[in-house]
C-alpha cells in the first residue's frame, strides 16, 4: 500500500499525548502529527499550553493539532483542531473556520458520523476500534470490519481510527481502509517510547 504525499493530512501515525514534554519528545524523533489532549484547563490554562506547544513544534515537520480547546486555538493561532462531539456541540464552527482551522472531529455511532459529516470535517476519526482503559467509554469497541463500513460512507474524507491500537494491529487496520491510525498508550505507556515511534515511523515509510 503506497504511502500518500506526506503533505497528507493527518500522517498515517497520529500520535495523541497529554503534555509539553511529549510533544517536545514526539518532535525531536520526527513524528509528522501530535495531537495535544489534556483535559479540564480554564481559558487562560488552555491558551497558555497551546502557545507554548506551538512554539515547540515551530520550525519543525510536526503538525500541532488541538484538542478540544477552539477558543485557545484561535487565538494561538494554530491551524489544526479536533473536537469530541460534545465539544462540537458547542464549538463556533463559523469562526472556527473563518480562522482557517482544519477540523477532525471523533464519532462512535451512525448519528455522530451524520452530526460529523455535517460540519464538513477535514477527517473523520472512528473508536474505539478496540478495548481500552484509558478513557471511559459509553460505546463498545467498533471492532475493523468497521473501519471498511465507515470508510465507504465517507469517501476521499481521511479516515482516524483510533483505541486500543498497537503497531502489531497497523497493517490489518490500514488495510481495512483506515488512512490513519491515532495511537495512545502504544506510545505513552510503552517500556520504551522513542523505539516505539521510531517502529510507527518506519511502518509509515514502507506502507
Amino acid at each position: 500500500m503506497p504511502y500518500p504525499d506526506r503533505d497528507a493530512y493527518p500522517d498515517r501515525f497520529y500520535p495523541v499525548v497529554d503534555s509539553l514534554a511529549w510533544v517536545e519528545r514526539l518532535t525531536r524523533l520526527g513524528v509528522g502529527t501530535i495531537q495535544l489532549r489534556v483535559k479540564n484547563l480554564d481559558d487562560a490554562q488552555a491558551l497558555q499550553i497551546v502557545t507554548d506547544a506551538l512554539a515547540i513544534t515551530k520550525g519543525t515537520q510536526a503538525r500541532l493539532v488541538v484538542n478540544d480547546y477552539w477558543r485557545a486555538a484561535i487565538v494561538a493561532g494554530a491551524k489544526y483542531l479536533h473536537l469530541g462531539q460534545e465539544d462540537l456541540a458547542e464549538a463556533d464552527l463559523k469562526a472556527i473556520r473563518e480562522a482557517g482551522l482544519s477540523l477532525g472531529i471523533s464519532t462512535h455511532d451512525d448519528d455522530e458520523l451524520a452530526t460529523a459529516l455535517e460540519a464538513r470535517p477535514d477527517y473523520v476519526a472512528l473508536g474505539p476500534i478496540f478495548f481500552t482503559t484509558l478513557k471511559s467509554m459509553r460505546f463498545e469497541p467498533q471492532g475493523i470490519p468497521k473501519i471498511t463500513e465507515w470508510k465507504q460512507r465517507i469517501g476521499t474524507i481521511p479516515l482516524v481510527a483510533i483505541g486500543g491500537i498497537k503497531f502489531e494491529h497497523a497493517a490489518e487496520i490500514f488495510a481495512a481502509g483506515a488512512d490513519s491510525i491515532a495511537v495512545v498508550s502504544d506510545v505513552t505507556q510503552n517500556a520504551d517510547p522513542d523505539a516505539r515511534v521510531r517502529q510507527w515511523l518506519g511502518q509509515k515509510e514502507a506502507a
